[in-house]
């Protein structure tokens, strides 16, 4: 019963003894009961007597507790302290220290990470928004660079660039364009008469009736002062004349409301100069522009000089 790994039969001369089969089943009873234990089968119901069955009841309490330690700590329970399996119990509580320990390191890294996390998700924020705070305040320098800052229209230089871009393009293709030169009528007196802020209202209104009259192609800027700069893009001298026609009526048929309400007639002088494709030359560039500035600017003083409230066109005088 002890040594064999199967039940050995009872021997013929002991079937009979009654005493000998009941201690012979007791003890193949209790075979099944520690194989069971061995192979972890904790379900047998002992239902025997005695030191013996009561040593493997305990033991089955024991193990089916222990059963319910291990289970309890897997859902994260480390609590759990086995008393009763000697240096098993020593080495299962020192187990159980150890991984409460580093589940608290690991819980510790963790939110160490998440605050981490959190501090470089703002800290990428932070950079976006410096990112795009930079952007548009380079935007907005830039349109500060480039316009007028009363009118908001291209301001001297940033007109003169759009101008060499553009007269380079009509040169490529053989078209003829325009520079127009204007000038506010009486625009002293008009300062001197209703002000500076009033003058101001007034140089505003100019732009946006001129503007008004504008085609598609046409580029407006502010010269200085109350004088202003026109491109007028594909327009022999005869076109150009009737683009600046356009915008000397319209000036003068709106006329400008002060901020008392009352209404103040404003005119305007156009000098307009025709740009031939073959004059294009890249290394004279800015020469050539204010060469054809100057001429615009010679038509418009002819304007005033026989009047005012005129348009006249510039000579064809080749830059040299």
């Amino acid at each position: 019963m002890l040594n064999e790994p199967a039940t050995p039969e009872i021997p013929q001369e002991l079937l009979e003894d009654e005493q000998f089969a009941a201690v012979h089943a007791r003890l193949n009873e209790l075979r099944i009961i520690v194989a069971g234990f061995a192979k972890g089968d904790l379900s047998h119901n002992i239902g025997m007597r005695g030191f013996v069955a009561g040593g493997l009841k305990n033991l089955q309490a024991h193990l089916r507790h222990l059963t319910w330690q291990t289970q309890q700590v897997a859902r994260g329970d480390f609590g759990q302290k086995v008393q009763f399996l000697g240096e098993f119990s020593v080495a299962f509580n020192s187990m159980i220290g150890q991984l409460d320990q580093t589940m608290k390191e690991l819980k510790e890294k963790q939110e160490e990470l998440t605050e981490l996390n959190k501090n470089l998700v703002q800290e990428v924020e932070l950079r976006v928004a410096a990112a795009i705070a930079l952007k548009e305040s380079e935007a907005h320098f830039k349109y500060l660079a480039e316009h007028d800052p009363l009118t908001g229209i291209l301001n001297r230089r940033s007109f003169y660039s759009m101008l060499e871009s553009e007269l380079a393009k009509a040169h490529k293709i053989g078209a003829i364009c325009c520079v127009a030169m204007l000038d506010v009528d009486r625009f002293k007196m008009f300062n001197d008469l209703y002000g500076h802020v009033e003058g101001d209202r007034a140089l505003n209104h100019v732009v946006k009736v001129a503007q008004g009259q504008l085609r598609l192609t046409d580029r407006l800027g502010r010269f200085g002062g109350e004088e202003f700069i026109f491109f007028f893009g594909g327009a022999d001298v005869n076109q150009g004349m009737i683009v600046a026609e356009r915008i000397r009526k319209a000036i003068e048929m709106s006329p400008f409301t002060l901020a008392n309400g009352q209404e103040v007639s404003m005119t305007a002088c156009i000098g307009v100069k025709a740009v031939l494709p073959e004059w294009y030359d890249e290394m004279k560039m800015i020469t050539h522009i204010e060469h054809y500035v100057h001429c615009a600017d010679m038509a418009l003083y002819t304007a005033k000089t026989d009047g005012r409230n005129l348009a006249k066109a510039a000579a064809i005088i080749k830059p040299l």
